[in-house]
């Protein structure tokens, strides 16, 4: 009896304490106002299903599944909530991993913040206008940045230049 008291106390401790440290969620771009701010409402209405999945609630696309991991044409690449340019086609690099990865965003346009989810800290990479979650950033990328932005194709379009 006693031993079953302890384990739900100490369960519910760390229950709590995940809550409190943001665990599965972005609480970073979930806190900070943004110029582009619409209702849920208007983000589903304006948004694809799996848009707002991503973009809205932090979600992830299959790997491979994304037209964009394979493009590199010559464009721009931008936010699908909001339309800001993100990256340059000069910064696409083929990671292999899946997903389109850059080496360097647009000046000003990509904002990162501390990821908890799936019980590991990882840098989350959103849209600085609408805050949208775009993807996640790693420290093993190419020249010149070192860094890799895993970007999930669904949260962005691209134009040709």
């Amino acid at each position: 009896m006693h031993s079953n008291r302890r384990q739900f106390l100490a369960y519910s401790a760390i229950g709590t304490a995940m809550l409190a440290t943001g665990f599965g969620s972005t609480a970073a771009s979930a806190r900070k106002r943004y110029p582009v701010a619409l209702t849920d409402a208007q983000w589903k209405k304006r948004l694809t299903a799996e848009q707002y999945y991503i973009l809205r609630k932090a979600g992830t696309e299959r790997p491979f599944s994304s037209p964009l991991d394979k493009n590199y044409a010559k464009g721009t690449y931008f936010c699908a909530g909001c339309h800001q340019p993100l990256y340059s086609s000069k910064t696409k690099y083929d990671s292999h991993t899946g997903w389109p990865s850059f080496w360097a965003h647009l000046n000003g346009a990509v904002l990162t913040g501390r990821d908890t989810s799936l019980g590991m800290v990882r840098t989350e990479a959103h849209c600085s206008r609408c805050g949208g979650h775009l993807g996640h950033v790693f420290n093993d990328g190419p020249p010149p940045t070192g860094k890799r932005w895993c970007m999930n194709g669904a949260a962005m379009l691209f134009k040709k230049t």
